[in-house]
């Protein structure tokens, strides 16, 4: 079926899908209130302004805190002197700043020919990603991480290595998942790059430690080990190996240990195939979904991984499949097993996005490089979209005031300042739309 063949046709067009989009994600999909902006804010807020320190905040009401590594918090800084309102716009900025660099990096050279119809047609059908929903909704910084380490990618393919490992780096100081890249750098024989990023992710790491000496010894010595600070592994959000695991109640390290193995003995394979045929894109989408397998918590908005992996599908021609995989993936089903993820039904539907991640990684089509996408990254997925079921909204018991808790540190709450005071009893529930995923 053809589009419009006219501009004023193609506007009205983009116009109604816009429209239907906003209409969709303000009425159907779980919204997440900003929560993880809240536990950045108010960490910076208690660190700066109340003397506290980084690892004791909690969003009150709630067990979640601050759990990235100490450079983590002295990037958000610049958030001290803004208001809240204030520093929710300006995440999402920066978030959709950091998108226009992936679909500009995975686009290829020839972006521009593409014209403003397919594009806009692209970002109806981005906006239902429900990772990327949950992104923008969280207020996290897995985009901006994406982005960081797509620019490598781009230096990588465009022949300008020399540069490449700092975007690396800096990710995996801000969040240790993408240390990963680095093993791809050293697969790959780019060992320069590799050591790139390892010195600007120990150098950014050791400023930190100068900035904040008592939290970089916390988190290294104590808070990177405790898992619990984070969230529950069994959380039907947690679509790692460790959370299929944890919802078939098998807790213990080992058999972990050994599917998290396996995982990365086919990661090492596919990925020594595609990288010195050339192919980035396909091995940083590798990457990537490896990643997000071995993590010990990957919450569904980690998964804007897997951003690259539809590129190279719609790349090697598979439109129909990334079309599939993609609705899928819009579709918020995971959360029809919030309750009971018992039984077969429980263990094939809870973990969906898990074995659509492992899919990927297995099949992912490799060795195609330099080939520019035939269409923008989201286009043909958008004729998928009417196709996706409305996402599952399971009710929220009723929020219920909860007196504000000070800190473990004895700093002054800040929960007037970070605006938490009006939800702080969510924390306390277990529906998919009060509990947080942390600051993950």
């Amino acid at each position: 079926m053809t589009g419009p063949r006219t501009e004023r046709g193609r506007l009205l067009l983009v116009l109604a899908l816009a429209a239907a989009v906003t209409a969709f994600t303000a009425t159907v999909p779980l919204l997440r209130g900003f929560f993880d902006l809240r536990v950045y804010y108010g960490t910076v807020h208690t660190w700066v302004h109340h003397g506290g320190l980084i690892y004791d905040y909690r969003v009150p009401g709630t067990q979640y805190g601050f759990t990235y590594p100490p450079f983590a918090a002295v990037l958000m800084l610049p958030l001290a002197p803004l208001g809240r309102t204030t520093a929710i716009a300006a995440s999402l900025v920066v978030n959709t700043a950091a998108l226009g660099v992936v679909l500009r990096v995975l686009a290829g050279d020839d972006w521009r020919r593409h014209g403003w119809y397919r594009w806009s047609l692209a970002l109806c059908a981005l906006a239902l990603f429900e990772p990327l929903r949950d992104t923008f909704s969280f207020g996290q910084v897995n985009v901006v991480l994406l982005a960081l380490v797509l620019t490598d990618a781009r230096l990588l393919s465009s022949g300008r290595g020399r540069w490449a490992g700092a975007g690396i780096g800096l990710a995996a100081a801000i969040k240790l998942t993408p240390a990963l890249f680095i093993g791809l750098l050293l697969l790959a024989g780019r060992r320069r790059a590799a050591a790139q990023a390892t010195a600007v992710a120990a150098a950014v790491t050791a400023l930190a430690a100068l900035v904040d000496p008592a939290a970089s010894r916390f988190y290294w010595t104590r808070a990177l080990w405790d898992t619990s600070r984070v969230g529950r592994l069994d959380y039907v959000s947690n679509q790692s190996l460790q959370g299929v695991l944890a919802r078939l109640g098998e807790t213990g390290r080992p058999l972990w240990a050994l599917a998290v193995l396996g995982t990365l003995c086919v990661w090492v394979w596919r990925s020594r195939r595609a990288a010195p045929a050339g192919d980035w894109t396909a091995a940083f989408a590798l990457t990537g979904a490896a990643a997000c397998l071995v993590s010990p918590i990957t919450w569904v908005h980690h998964l804007v991984w897997l951003l690259p992996s539809f590129a190279v599908l719609l790349r090697a021609g598979h439109r129909r499949l990334a079309g599939a995989l993609y609705a899928v993936l819009c579709t918020s089903v995971v959360w029809l097993w919030f309750d009971d993820a018992s039984g077969l039904d429980g263990f094939l539907g809870s973990n969906l996005y898990t074995w659509i991640t492992l899919g990927l990684l297995l099949g992912l089509p490799i060795g195609q490089p330099r080939a520019a996408l035939p269409l923008p990254l989201a286009l043909p997925l958008a004729r998928s979209a009417s196709a996706i079921a409305a996402a599952p909204s399971p009710a929220s018991p009723a929020p219920t005031a909860v007196p504000d808790q000070p800190s473990s540190s004895g700093a002054p709450d800040v929960a007037a300042a970070t605006g938490a005071a009006e939800a702080a009893g969510r924390g306390l529930g277990r529906s998919p739309s009060s509990e947080p995923t942390g600051s993950t």
